[in-house]
């Protein structure tokens, strides 16, 4: 069977229009499992409408005793923290091929030194898993600090939960370290104490929290396809909702990146952005360590190849491990629009260019963010987007927002 593919093209380069994101996605997911924990006291808004916080909702709300999480990587690492101390349970948790692929064995051993009960059930260090649910007392662990940062929160997010709470002791240097203080300041907005002491994270036990609301902001690795479309453009006027000055996200970084290599402004107004493009700025070299952003390297690669920037970004060694190998992935589609690469295990470098292909068709690999980041690069040609429905991932309405900006 002929695999679906979306025809990407745009009439012109300028950009101009109004867009409203959805929710976070890193936002909604830890608060839907700290809602679980404390028995629904949380009300929440403008959760994120991606198929990974869908799908981490029907497993919280459901009593089935095996639970299949397809691609959903967060939904395996939090799923898996969330179901270990949920005592008198026993559950199967499971997941789409390529996440049987994806490690888990650090989160595993972490829990079970707690005195989690986690088993196997077939490769070892990857899921499916089988998990019984028990009280855990021990209160203190140690970990790798160069480990994804989901293994990190899933762990804190339970923390509170705890007989005596936790005390996570990390070793070396921290990556995506923004990610685990959005996890410790949703704690402290639930009235849970949290103590920082350089790689040190004491969360202390808490039994019940009070009623409160709380608001999701729009999620910034979503904006971050915008801000390539407007550094790639003629012209770019874009009022895009609903953001705030001071995030929690660490991917609100992606403001000054934007505006220092690309000369793309952001201006807030109303708990919105507006991006303008600086028709006179000329892109120079790009170097970037993208340790705390990951999320962001495939976006930048793009605006780059698109520009003819040549690159260097580093601090991407997460990226083997996520929905594909993204180097890879990488690698092999910048070829197609005419950037050539080089890879290690932790790096990416836009080394040379060569004229691209007629119509490129870009490979998405099962990966959400391989198609999303491609897709500005329409600016410059018409290109082929395969197995498009896989942005439902994170950012189910993409294609419609970008034919609201008179592509056709």
């Amino acid at each position: 069977m002929k695999e679906k593919s979306l025809l990407l093209h745009k009439k012109d380069k300028n950009i101009a229009g109004e867009i409203s994101i959805c929710g976070s996605k890193s936002e909604s997911n830890r608060l839907l499992i700290l809602n679980s924990l404390f028995n629904n006291k949380i009300s929440i808004s403008n959760l994120s409408d991606s198929d990974d916080t869908r799908v981490l909702k029907e497993a919280l709300s459901s009593n089935a005793k095996s639970i299949n999480i397809g691609h959903a990587g967060t939904a395996m690492r939090f799923l898996t923290a969330y179901y270990s101390i949920k005592e008198n349970l026993e559950v199967e948790l499971d997941g789409s091929d390529r996440m049987r692929q994806r490690p888990i064995g650090v989160l595993v051993d972490a829990l079970n030194a707690l005195g989690a009960e986690i088993n196997y059930l077939e490769n070892h260090g990857f899921p499916p898993l089988k998990i019984k649910g028990k009280s855990i007392i021990k209160d203190h662990v140690s970990l790798e600090a160069n480990i994804s940062s989901q293994f990190i929160t899933a762990l804190l997010l339970i923390a509170p939960k705890l007989t005596n709470g936790l005390n996570i002791e990390l070793e070396g240097e921290i990556t995506s370290l923004p990610y685990l203080l959005m996890t410790v300041e949703l704690l402290k907005k639930l009235g849970i104490r949290v103590e920082q002491k350089g790689n040190q994270f004491i969360v202390y036990p808490k039994e019940e929290i009070h009623p409160t609301s709380i608001e999701v902001e729009s999620d910034w690795s979503s904006a971050s396809y915008f801000y390539s479309l407007a550094a790639i453009s003629d012209s770019c006027d874009l009022k895009i909702s609903s953001f705030r000055k001071e995030s929690l996200q660490g991917d609100s970084a992606l403001q000054n990146i934007y505006k220092e290599h690309f000369g793309v402004n952001t201006f807030f107004e109303n708990q919105r952005i507006q991006l303008v493009k600086n028709k006179d700025f000329q892109p120079k070299f790009v170097e970037l360590n993208l340790n705390e952003t990951p999320d962001l390297a495939q976006t930048i690669a793009v605006s780059c190849a698109a520009l003819k920037t040549k690159c260097k970004l580093t601090g991407l060694a997460t990226l083997k491990v996520k929905e594909t190998d993204r180097l890879v992935a990488l690698k092999n589609e910048l070829q197609k629009i005419g950037a050539l690469s080089k890879i290690t295990e932790d790096t990416l470098e836009i080394i040379d260019f060569i004229a691209a292909e007629n119509l490129p068709k870009i490979k998405t690999y099962d990966d959400h963010r391989m198609a999303l980041s491609f897709a500005p690069y329409s600016l410059i040609q018409s290109i082929e987007i395969e197995n498009p429905e896989v942005v439902n991932k994170s950012y189910p309405k993409f294609w419609e927002d970008l034919a609201g900006l008179n592509y056709g």
